[in-house]
């Protein structure tokens, strides 16, 4: 055994110089050899030969020879493999280092998504490279989000897949469309700032949560990734919102204090609103992990655009009267005299009289849940039938000097008081209030309404969402979709739009899924843009959207009495590298590989530092990896990481480029989308 497989076998057997196939990753090494890392230097002292060639004896101490040691592996032929053979001949790497061994914010490419990453360690590099997990550092990217070329172009009736021929617009020239649009959503949003910048009322999001099982990144990059990840994608929605927009994020824990942390920065701390607290489900559900305590709840995070601008338009919570508001609201009152004068006294808010009557003849009433569940239906009615009436008995805060003011005179027996208001949603009015041995009256009608013989509560949200506020009955088939986890329900979505737009009101979502958002706000006469990369077949925003068109009846249909109608606009980024990226991906044998390369040597955009050409002894290397354990996986990221990433897309600016073979139909719609811009 030659001694550099001896070194290389010892420095194997330390986890942290090894990736997830158990290859030796050097800058690992490198960088434990600079710092003088203690378990390094132990490891190299446990064996006689290697200890003999990189540490020096001086009366009776080793001493540890950096120099003579980071040389030696750093040797060209020392990790002389057919990946390490295939880096070289390619122009990858120079004396078997990374070309871009820096610790700048770099872009990064993960398989089903394009981020931007963190600053990159020599250490952190011992990380397995997930397919286009490659590295373009920040001076390499030049046109990479410049607004991209759009095509496929189709709009969706209920008459089925059109022609699009031009894009509604209002009276200052924005466009008016509901928009679906295929692609990276990072270089998606890019390509629609122009347009659509101060624009946005409400932007809603469910990103990738970042847990273990969505395989999202490796664990060494769990953090620093996802979160630069999610700062470039809220840099630029931002951009987005109108002065009195607001954006929701839902995130879990693992994720939500950064997060927090990073929106502070991004939206400003001072325009932080809310984090809802949504109970996803009740302790009983299946699947609830955790191991200390059943996690049942997700956060949602919100910002306002500007506080100083923001106005909610409705922070009513719609839900149906249930069991546990009879318990509460059981009374009802039957009659009362007119009562006489018992006191009166000044309001120092209004400076007007307040009036207060004792009542001698009145009668309550009380509504029986006996066997409620027998008789669910007859109880309903009877609410239903004595809705205007019926209340419950509550004592006043102490803080509330006013209403105490009145109560000091309503100790015992029935009273009522009246008198101008000065705050709220009465303030004006003139209105009687009851009291009963020292509680006031608390109308169900003040807090609800009936709408088709239901009775509904409007109660002002909190920040915590039960799990029986939010209706999911049949959750997994909404919209005639299916999404294996994540899919929110209708009904939440719902509640957020209601909050903050009116009808009309334009939506974004970026992480689109199978369509959730836009279903909803298309069922409730909101416009919306809907940006997804990942292909979900028969459960994609597409299909979901024609089902909304055609009177789709799952979810929030009934309760906003959808009928259908109505239309959507598609389009994708038009590909370029990226069809060899999604080739690559799908590619299922080192032959197919083989011949990819060869067309992507004819008809791509490669860096500037791989050799175009394709030299015998790198085919060679290149058969003989697909050859080795996981060889498949290690071919794909070789050619991923040949292509130019600034050229995934083509760019607007390339549009008449022969080269692309840009339709005349899509320049004309180009035109007709960009405008001016073009």
């Amino acid at each position: 055994m030659s001694f550099s497989t001896k070194l290389i076998n010892l420095l194997k057997t330390d986890l942290r110089f090894v990736d997830d196939d158990g290859e030796l990753v050097l800058a690992a090494v490198q960088d434990r050899a600079w710092k003088i890392d203690h378990g390094l230097v132990k490891l190299l002292l446990s064996n006689k030969e290697i200890k003999a060639k990189f540490f020096d004896e001086i009366e009776g101490h080793w001493i540890f020879n950096i120099n003579t040691f980071i040389d030696y592996i750093s040797q060209k032929n020392f990790l002389d493999n057919s990946y390490t053979r295939f880096r070289n001949r390619i122009g990858l790497t120079i004396g078997g280092k990374y070309l871009r061994e820096r610790g700048e914010v770099a872009l990064a490419w993960p398989y089903k998504d394009c981020v931007l990453e963190g600053g990159q360690t020599k250490e952190e590099e011992k990380r397995k490279e997930i397919f286009f997990n490659e590295v373009l550092a920040q001076d390499e990217i030049n046109r990479l989000l410049d607004p991209k070329v759009l095509t496929n172009f189709r709009r969706y009736t209920a008459n089925g897949k059109e022609e699009v021929t031009d894009f509604k617009r209002d009276e200052n020239g924005v466009i008016r469309e509901n928009l679906i649009i295929k692609g990276n959503n990072l270089l998606a949003l890019h390509t629609l700032k122009q347009q659509f910048r101060g624009k946005v009322k409400l932007i809603y999001i469910d990103p990738p949560y970042n847990r273990e099982e969505d395989n999202f990144y490796n664990d060494n990059f769990r953090h620093s990734s996802w979160l630069t990840f999610m700062k470039n994608r809220l840099e630029i929605a931002n951009q987005f919102l109108k002065q009195e927009g607001c954006i929701f994020i839902s995130i879990d824990d693992i994720e939500q204090a950064y997060l927090k942390i990073l929106c502070d920065e991004i939206f400003g701390k001072e325009n932080f609103l809310a984090s809802i607290a949504y109970e996803r489900s009740g302790v009983s559900g299946l699947g609830q992990g955790g191991d200390f305590l059943v996690n049942t709840h997700e956060s949602i995070l919100c910002y306002a655009k500007s506080r100083q601008h923001f106005n909610p338009i409705d922070l009513s919570g719609e839900i149906e009267f249930n069991i546990d508001d009879m318990r509460r609201y059981n009374k009802y009152l039957i009659s009362i005299d007119n009562g006489i004068e018992h006191a009166r006294f000044i309001a120092p808010s209004t400076k007007q009289e307040v009036v207060i009557f004792r009542h001698s003849n009145f009668e309550i009433g009380t509504i029986s849940l006996k066997n409620w569940t027998d008789r669910y239906d007859e109880i309903y009615n009877e609410y239903l039938n004595k809705f205007e009436n019926i209340f419950r008995n509550t004592s006043i805060q102490e803080e509330n000097e006013f209403q105490n003011k009145i109560l000091g005179y309503c100790q015992d027996g029935f009273y009522s008081a009246k008198y101008l208001v000065a705050r709220g949603k009465n303030k004006g009015q003139v209105i009687t209030s009851y009291y009963l041995n020292g509680q006031v009256f608390v109308w169900l009608k003040d807090s609800a309404k009936i709408s088709k013989r239901k009775i509904i509560k409007t109660n002002k949200l909190s920040d915590f969402w039960n799990h029986s506020s939010i209706p999911k009955a049949d959750l997994a088939n909404e919209g005639g979709v299916k999404l294996r986890r994540g899919k929110k329900p209708e009904n939440l979505v719902k509640r957020l739009i209601t909050m903050i737009t009116e009808q009309g009101d334009l939506v974004l979502d970026f992480f689109s899924g199978s369509g959730t958002t836009c279903a909803v706000a298309h069922k409730m006469g909101r416009l919306y843009i809907g940006i997804e990369q990942l292909e979900y077949g028969e459960n994609d925003s597409v299909v979901r959207l024609q089902n909304v068109i055609n009177g789709d009846k799952s979810g929030i249909s009934k309760s906003v009495n959808w009928q259908g109608g109505g239309d959507f606009v598609y389009c994708e980024l038009m590909k370029y590298n990226e069809a060899f990226m999604e080739r690559i991906q799908a590619a299922r044998s080192s032959e197919e590989l083989v011949q990819i390369w060869r067309e992507m040597a004819e008809d791509s955009f490669l860096n500037w530092y791989v050799n175009p050409a394709m030299p015998e002894e790198a085919v060679r290397d290149f058969e003989a990896i697909g050859r080795e354990e996981n060889g498949l996986e290690k071919q794909k990221h070789l050619l991923a990481e040949l292509l130019d990433k600034n050229q995934l897309y083509v760019n607007l600016t390339e549009i008449d480029d022969a080269q692309f073979k840009v339709s005349a139909e899509d320049k004309a719609l180009n035109k007709a989308f960009y405008g001016e811009s073009l």
